[in-house]
């Protein structure tokens, strides 16, 4: 069977930026396992994987606008530290977590100014041109029960139990 819409693939995958130095893998044994055609990969990774069989390799450049987008400056917001936990001691680097009308973000402290807070709502690797190593380890079709949950179930996907 080859990788396409509704079909479960389990991937083993490096990632870097072009130098070689890993920021991201699965772990050995562990592949990754999602449903493709439903956007649970970064694009431009999901269409390239498009057609492959069990037990192929590639190597995928994905370009910001197929991955996790362009860095956008309005994504940068300078905030007052007192809409910050109580007690909470912001450090530049650290991640936290913000809920919003639109539900929950993710926002890094890029840097702190005394009373002021400067914040990156950007993904970590938005504007970043993205290096694969992939190889398709598995690929079968999607239950319908996956398919009505849209999520894996089973070995490295969603367990109800």
């Amino acid at each position: 069977m080859r990788v396409g819409k509704d079909s479960i693939v389990s991937l083993d995958y490096r990632l870097h930026l072009g130098d070689g130095q890993v920021i991201d893998q699965s772990a050995p044994g562990q592949p990754l396992a999602y449903l493709h055609g439903h956007r649970q990969i970064v694009p431009g990774l999901e269409g390239a994987l498009e057609g492959m069989n069990k037990g192929e390799s590639k190597q995928v450049v994905v370009q910001p606008g197929q991955g996790y987008g362009e860095h956008d400056p309005e994504g940068v917001r300078t905030v007052p530290r007192s809409m910050l936990p109580p007690g909470f001691t912001p450090q530049a680097g650290q991640t936290l977590m913000a809920q919003t009308d639109q539900g929950d973000i993710s926002l890094r402290i890029r840097e702190v100014r005394g009373d002021d807070i400067v914040i990156d709502l950007n993904h970590p690797l938005a504007g970043k041109t993205l290096h694969f190593d992939v190889t398709v380890q598995d690929v079968r079709a999607a239950s319908s029960e996956e398919l009505s949950h849209g999520h894996v179930h089973g070995p490295g996907g969603h367990d109800h139990g």
